[in-house]
């Protein structure tokens, strides 16, 4: 780990026990930084959760701000949007051994009918990120990249780190963009960054609407009768890749040696068509989505798989959630929060 003091540093493998660190997380309301969030206090960090609530939900963080009654609170919750002066404020005052950088625009519809709105955030942010980071002194800053848009079209697959890049859309140009940025402050203030580049990631969490999650709202719609927007893209093979195991690639990023920096690619390897997806959650459902309009919101993604070697050999990663087993999962949380238990009449 990098940052405050030398004491916390570890080997890359998250399967041994850890010294106490101080992570601060962009995002932290969100679908994979609340996930985040748990495990690193369910492992005895301390965590300074940043997100400005523009998409991110207080309710996925209500568990760990509830904290142990048994010792003191870990998590301590900021609401400030990373484009903020006041963020190197919040970053001197946490003094984290890593800062997982989650925060994003993340949709590509916004990206299109409002492109400055997300250079703002995917490109101003994390430039406003990397000074805190380097006005602070912290150097280990570990960034959630976009794996399924940075190589482009015509990739052959499964595609490795080495591959050209090539960004075909105006949100892949930003979430590319964040990534050079931090490899030029790595090379001008010596950071020590950790891209992952990360496949379509889904699981507990992600909201039913979510533009990259093809599979909640497939299992939304068949839950609850209602239509869910389809888009155009995913007629095309991605490569799905469960919440619990990005949070793995992430701790293990995050407790590496300080030496280690560069991209990562974090997925499965495998291509999984709509089709596939599709009957994966009709059979856990049992039921039919109501016809959706599809919609274009004018990415030019095509079909995608990462090879993850290169996380497996330097972080000691690979995913472990088979497909099968995530949908089921995501299904079963998606059936609590959409199905709520029906009311007992007293005396009934």
């Amino acid at each position: 780990m990098a940052g405050g003091d030398d004491a916390a540093r570890s080997s890359p493998s998250a399967d041994r026990v850890l010294l106490t660190m101080r992570a601060l997380i962009t995002g932290a309301a969100g679908f994979i930084g609340s996930a985040l969030v748990d495990r690193l206090l369910a492992d005895g960090h301390q965590v300074v959760g940043v997100d400005n609530f523009s998409t991110g939900i207080a309710a996925n963080l209500e568990q760990a701000l509830a904290g142990d009654s048994a010792g003191p609170q870990r998590l301590t919750l900021v609401k400030v949007d990373i484009q903020a002066p006041e963020l190197a404020d919040v970053v001197v005052g946490a003094n984290p051994h890593v800062i997982y950088h989650l925060a994003a625009q993340m949709d590509p519809r916004t990206s299109v009918s409002d492109p400055k709105f997300d250079a703002r955030c995917n490109i101003l942010g994390t430039i406003n990120l990397c000074e805190a980071s380097r006005q602070a002194g912290i150097r280990r800053i570990v960034y959630a990249a976009s794996g399924g848009s940075r190589y482009g079209v015509d990739a052959l697959l499964p595609v490795d780190e080495s591959h050209h890049l090539n960004p075909l859309s105006s949100h892949a140009v930003a979430k590319l963009a964040g990534e050079m940025y931090l490899r030029a402050y790595a090379d001008m203030y010596d950071l020590a960054p950790i891209c992952l580049a990360m496949a379509n990631v889904y699981g507990p969490r992600q909201m039913p609407y979510s533009p990259a999650g093809l599979i909640t709202r497939l299992a939304s719609a068949m839950i609850t009768g209602c239509a869910r927007p389809l888009y155009r893209d995913e007629a095309t093979g991605h490569d799905y890749v469960y919440v619990d195991d990005v949070v793995d690639a992430l701790v293990r990023a995050g407790c590496a040696p300080i030496e280690m920096a560069g991209t990562f690619n974090i997925g499965t390897g495998r291509s999984v068509s709509a089709t596939e997806v599709h009957d994966l959650v009709s059979a856990h459902v049992d039921g039919e989505p109501i016809p959706s309009a599809v919609t274009d919101y004018g990415d030019a993604e095509s079909a995608i798989a990462l090879n993850s070697d290169k996380a497996a050999s330097e972080l000691g990663w690979r995913a472990k959630v088979e497909l099968t087993d995530g949908i089921r999962r995501t299904v079963d949380w998606l059936r609590a929060m959409l199905e709520p238990e029906p009311l007992t009449l007293v005396g009934a």
